[in-house]
């Protein structure tokens, strides 16, 4: 069974980075194309990023272009999402995931930008 595990939430300030993480039981992240989504309080869940299994290659939802970066690790079976220069509008439930509806994923990391 393949399990998603996403870290590295908390509460930051405007204009501050975080990292968050994902890591997986019973598959290998890096061959797998891995997306991260996002669901802020009353809304729905919105697709992020995502970094492709070939080639490693990654694309951001333009909000976050130029403020987020995805990367992965192969020998630690890890993804990665490094957040800065965050805004209160990035405050929501970060969530690693199989695919942009989120068929699988983990249980999320909360995110708050609050000063």
């Amino acid at each position: 069974e393949v399990q998603l595990v996403e870290s590295g939430g908390g509460l930051v300030q405007p204009g501050g980075s975080l990292r968050l993480s994902c890591s997986a039981s019973g598959c290998v992240l890096v061959s797998e194309n891995i997306y991260w989504l996002r669901q802020a309080p009353g809304k729905e869940l919105e697709w992020v990023s995502t970094i492709s299994s070939v080639g490693g290659f990654t694309y951001y939802t333009n909000s976050v272009k130029g403020r987020f970066t995805a990367s992965r690790d192969r020998a630690k079976n890890k993804m990665y999402l490094e957040l800065t220069s965050l805004k209160p509008e990035d405050t929501a439930t970060y969530y690693c995931a199989n695919d942009r509806t989120g068929t699988l994923r983990g249980q999320g990391t909360q995110v708050i930008v609050s000063s």
